[in-house]
C-alpha cells in the first residue's frame, strides 16, 4: 500500500508534548498518512547527556504515542552500529518500504545545519524536507524545504531532564504516561 510517511527523528530523551504537537500539525497540514518517531542511537551532531538507555527511550516513545492511530515507532537507527546518518537510514527505509513516499521533519535549528549534513544532495533527491518553525530559528534555506507554521512550543528535552534532576515539576510538559514512567523509574534523577 502506498503511504505518505513523515519521519520525526531525534533522541526523544524524553519525548514531550512539543514532539507530539509537531507530529500532529505536520501530519494534518501535509496530508501525511502516518508519522514515524525514529529515535537515533548516536546522533552525529549531539552528545547524549544522560544515562537513559535506548530501551528506556523506546518505552517512553511507546507511552507517548500509544493513543494515536497515525503515530508509530521506527527503531531502524537503534538497530544499526555507529552514528546515525539520515541519508543511510532513508536509503534503508526506502529499500524496506519501496512504495512509501517519505518526508523528513526538521526544526529550524536543523534547517540551519543542513549544509553540514552528510550526503545532503543525495538525500534531497530522494525525500522531501518539512521544516517547522522553532523559536529563535529560521526555516530559510538554500535547499528546497516545505515550511510549515505550527504553534510555537518552547519545550526542550534538556529542560525537562534538568527539572527532573532538580526534583522540580515537569508535569504537563510530557504526556501523563511518560511522566509516570520517568517518575517511577527515576530516569533523570
Amino acid at each position: 500500500m502506498n503511504m505518505k510517511i513523515g519521519i520525526l527523528g531525534g533522541t526523544f530523551n524524553p519525548p514531550h508534548i512539543g514532539h507530539l504537537i509537531v507530529a500532529e500539525q505536520v501530519r494534518d497540514q501535509s496530508g501525511l498518512d502516518e508519522i514515524w518517531f525514529m529515535p537515533n542511537a548516536v546522533p552525529p551532531h549531539k552528545v547524549m547527556e544522560s544515562h537513559v538507555t535506548a530501551a528506556q527511550r523506546v518505552a517512553m516513545i511507546k507511552e507517548a504515542i500509544k493513543e494515536h492511530t497515525h503515530f508509530r515507532l521506527e527503531s531502524i537507527e537503534l538497530e544499526r552500529e555507529g552514528p546515525s546518518y539520515t541519508y543511510e537510514t532513508m536509503r534503508l527505509l526506502r529499500e524496506k518500504h519501496p512504495h512509501h513516499e517519505f518526508s523528513f521533519i526538521i526544526g529550524g535549528d536543523m534547517v540551519e545545519y543542513l549544509p553540514k549534513w552528510k550526503e545532503i544532495d543525495e538525500l534531497l533527491s530522494t525525500i522531501t524536507f518539512i521544516g517547522v518553525n522553532r523559536p529563535l530559528y529560521s526555516t530559510d534555506s538554500p535547499y528546497e524545504i516545505t515550511s510549515l507554521e505550527i504553534p510555537a512550543i518552547d519545550i526542550s528535552s534538556s529542560r525537562i531532564r534538568n527539572l527532573a534532576k532538580e526534583k522540580r515539576s515537569f508535569r504537563y510538559l510530557v504526556p501523563d504516561d511518560v511522566y509516570r514512567l520517568i517518575k517511577g523509574e527515576k530516569l533523570y534523577e
